[in-house]
């Protein structure tokens, strides 16, 4: 019994030594093959795996490929530092900073966790380098200012959103008159009568400290000198989304000539709209659903439904607001459904549309948007007999001309900030 158990035990130690023998050989000294003819392997769920090329993996020569290229990328790492002319960082305090960030510059967050309390990123075009921070922990004297260039994204909307953001602009006037900062510039969320004379005194012009202000609404504060209008965007308060085109988006028939689902206020013209759609039986044809009091946030069906109407349908009824301008316009353009707006001047101080062409919407109308402009309601039982005799293929190119005319806004716009930045805060540009 002892000696077969000792057979039985070198039979064993042999065979492991053989074993260990061809696996040596296997990898160091075996040819190796060509896999380029078989089908590459799938992954679970029906997803295609992308393959490492015509040859087999070899953890080897990886190791090799990194040490033979490390001090080629730290050159390139080092050249790429030199070359940043231009380093800003965006502190984002209100919701316009994440259109500004997610949807014009096209930047990532990190974490993408909508409910972090500190969230950041960083992007660079040509010579400059954005970073962007965001979130609940953002709050004044608890942030490492890493450059001399800051842009300030501010809510100034109403009284107690104005309190905050003056806190947040003293907080920046401290670090200026510290030399921590050099430069400085606002992206304001305006009143929706235009009411902001309250930030005047914080520019330079008038002996603060404010470089440059981007403005959202028809402010007459605008003179493309030191003060910009920037687009409302969508309401990403909301958590709208970037979306992406797909090809359904563009060629499919949309079940909908025209939808609206929102708040219709006491004596507006949205109580308008509501009679011409049901006194034409419009209502039959379009996705509408009202509701008497607005609601400030969404919840996950809510938002859907208001997504998949957009996707659903030809044309976005944007009747007023407080302001001409609203999300929806831009909402409906990311699922190109063409805004019908109501092109018409709310009260305020947003303009006067009998002076200026183009107010209201200027900044919009200046940029060529492919929009319906209405002045009444009563104009939109026309432009849906018009609707119901134009032909799948005119309805596509009409938003492949709309899309594409989105992307170039928000591609020009990207653009804007950035020039306009540099031109103020580079040296070389008149920058200090």
């Amino acid at each position: 019994m002892r000696v077969t158990r000792k057979r039985f035990c070198s039979a064993l130690l042999a065979a492991y030594l053989l074993f260990s023998l061809y696996a040596a050989y296997s990898v160091f000294l075996k040819p190796r093959r060509s896999n380029s003819s078989r089908a590459g392997p799938k992954e679970k769920h029906g997803r295609d795996y992308v393959g490492l090329g015509p040859e087999e993996w070899n953890p080897w020569e990886v190791d090799e490929k990194k040490s033979a290229t490390t001090i080629p990328l730290l050159k390139k790492v080092k050249l790429q530092q030199e070359q940043v002319a231009l380093r800003v960082q965006i502190w984002g305090k209100a919701a316009i900073g994440l259109y500004l960030w997610q949807h014009i510059f096209e930047g990532l967050l990190d974490p993408a966790d909508i409910s972090a309390p500190w969230r950041e990123g960083s992007i660079k075009e040509g010579t400059s380098l954005f970073s962007f921070i965001t979130g609940p922990a953002v709050v004044p004297g608890y942030i490492s200012v890493e450059t001399d260039n800051v842009v300030l994204v501010l809510n100034g909307r109403e009284e107690g959103k104005i309190s905050y953001a003056t806190q947040w602009l003293h907080y920046a006037q401290a670090l200026v008159q510290t030399r921590k900062l050099q430069h400085v510039a606002v992206v304001l969320l305006g009143s929706e009568q235009c009411k902001n004379e309250w930030i005047s005194p914080y520019l330079k012009r008038y002996g603060g400290f404010v470089d440059l202000l981007f403005v959202i609404y028809d402010s007459p504060l605008v003179n493309e000198e030191d003060v910009f209008q920037w687009p409302l965007g969508v309401a990403t308060y909301r958590n709208f989304p970037v979306v992406e085109p797909t090809w359904s988006m563009l060629y499919s028939s949309r079940l909908y000539q025209c939808n609206f689902l929102g708040t219709v206020y006491k004596n507006s013209t949205r109580e308008t709209l509501m009679e011409v759609l049901k006194q034409n039986g419009l209502h039959k044809l379009c996705w509408i659903s009202t509701r008497e009091e607005w609601w400030p946030q969404e919840t996950n069906e809510t938002l859907q439904n208001y997504q998949d109407a957009l996707l659903q349908s030809d044309l976005t009824l944007c009747p007023l607001g407080v302001n001409t301008e609203c999300y929806r316009i831009y909402e409906a353009c990311s699922f190109g459904s063409i805004p019908v707006v109501e092109d018409t001047m709310t009260p305020g101080n947003c303009g006067n549309s009998s002076v200026s062409l183009s107010a209201p919407l200027q900044l919009l109308k200046t940029m060529g948007a492919p929009f319906i402009f209405i002045k009444s309601w009563k104009e939109l039982p026309a432009i849906l007999e018009k609707e119901q005799n134009m032909t799948l293929q005119d309805k596509i190119q009409r938003r492949k001309t709309l899309m594409e005319w989105y992307r170039q806004f928000k591609a020009q716009m990207k653009q804007k900030i950035i020039r306009t930045l540099e031109n103020a805060f580079l040296p070389t540009n008149g920058g200090h």
